[in-house]
This record gives structure tokens, sequence and C-alpha cells, in this order.
């Protein structure tokens, strides 16, 4: 199996356009959080039925599981939590959002939502307890926000990321988590866009500006990572 991920697309057109052109060479697609962009001129609803049109094209093509982050979720629940309603509803056969899992020859999927409160990390928490339980042999999660103290979120001055996320790592011992969130982190000499804790093999692709985005591919088959940059390319094998 083949994975093609990034995140952080911040609504930046060229770079959907550019993952719709490649997405032949690859099995399964994984955005991993911040396809919308707060900062941007365009109203959220506008961004968001064209990021929806862009998914949906997507997922008629390849699978696509697409995580929310922090960019992404801009609707209240009665709980007064906020999150990416607008992304759930898209559930189909071929694309997974938040709260889903996905399994294929043994590779199990989970994506994970960013969470705002107790009530969407206990939800999420039951997820993975879920999927925990049952049989694979290789997991992948989708988590947008980096665990905490590692080299993938490290902002040039600190260490940001989840502390959640570390604990529910070192619990669970997944194979591959994909992440984002911190957009330089790759970039940094004390950065890094892959981190390990314990057995678990975490990824942060980051974000750059022109028409190609960071990415990492990832082969199941060949045990091997790259990462593709305009810096050029890193690669990791296991």
């Amino acid at each position: 199996m083949r994975i093609l991920a990034t995140a952080d697309l911040h609504y930046a057109l060229r770079q959907f356009d550019w993952v719709s052109e490649q997405l032949e060479g690859y099995d399964l697609l994984v955005l991993a959080g911040d396809l919308l962009d707060l900062a941007s001129p365009v109203e959220l609803d506008v961004q968001e039925v064209v990021v929806k049109k862009y998914l949906r094209r997507f997922a008629a093509r390849r699978m696509l599981l697409s995580s929310s982050g922090n960019h992404d979720i801009h609707e209240t629940r009665a709980d007064g939590e906020r999150a990416a309603v607008w992304m759930e509803d898209l559930i189909a056969p071929t694309l997974k959002p938040d709260y889903q899992s996905y399994e294929r020859d043994g590779v199990l999927f989970t994506v994970c939502p960013w969470w705002d409160g107790p009530d969407t990390r206990a939800k999420t928490e039951q997820r993975l307890k879920a999927d925990a339980a049952k049989s694979k042999h290789t997991w992948i999660w989708l988590h947008h926000n980096p665990p905490s103290g590692t080299p993938i979120a490290w902002t040039g001055t600190e260490c940001a990321g989840d502390a959640v996320v570390v604990e529910w790592i070192k619990l669970y011992q997944p194979d591959f988590v994909f992440s984002g969130h911190i957009h330089n982190a790759p970039f940094y000499a004390a950065g890094s866009w892959n981190a390990r804790i314990g057995k678990s093999m975490i990824f942060n692709a980051g974000k750059q500006p022109g028409p190609e985005p960071t990415r990492i591919i990832l082969d199941l088959q060949a045990r091997q990572a790259e990462w593709h940059s305009i810096e050029g390319a890193d690669r990791m094998t296991w």
C-alpha cells in the first residue's frame, strides 16, 4: 500500500489541484487537517463548498481519509464544543472523516478530530479504545495536533503540540500517526518531519507556499517513508 499524506493545505487551491493530479500513483490519500483557512478573505461557508467538491472528487478516485484541524472547526454543537460538522457530513464508502475507521488488508486507519473540549476528547478516546480491540497487523492514526515534546511539534522556540495525544500513543502504540499543525517544524534544525514514541512513528509534513504541498509518501510494502518539500527529499526506513 502506497499512501500520499499531507496536511495544512489552508485553502491553497493550487495545492488541492496538485493533489488531484498525483492520485494515480497511490492507493490511498490522507489529509491530516486544516483544509480551510480562518485567515483567508474568502468566507468560510464558501471555502466549505469548494473544499467539499475537492474531497468528493478525490474520493471518487481513491480512498480518502480526512481529519479536522483547528481551522476546520467553527460550528458550535449543543454541548458548546466546536466541531467540523461540515466534514463529518461527508462520510461515504470511500471518504472517512472524523471518528471513522477504515480497514484494508489488515491495515486499520483511525481518523481523530481536533478536540475542542471534554466531550470531543471522550468520544475520540472511545474510538481509539474500540479500534485497539480490533484485529490488525498495522494501525495508522490521523490526528492534526502532533504529540508535544517531539521534534515534529517544534515551533522554533518551544515544543507545542498535544500532551493528551502523547498519552494515547504511549497507551495504544499505533504503528504510524499522521499529524500537521506546526507548519515549520520539518524545516528547523531542532525540528523534524518524523519522530518516535516507543514503537510508534509520527509524521508532520509541514507547510510550504507554492503549487506543491509538503507531503509524506508512506510505502508499507517497501517499509519506507519519504518527505518531499522545496528543500528536496528525505527518506527513512524501518
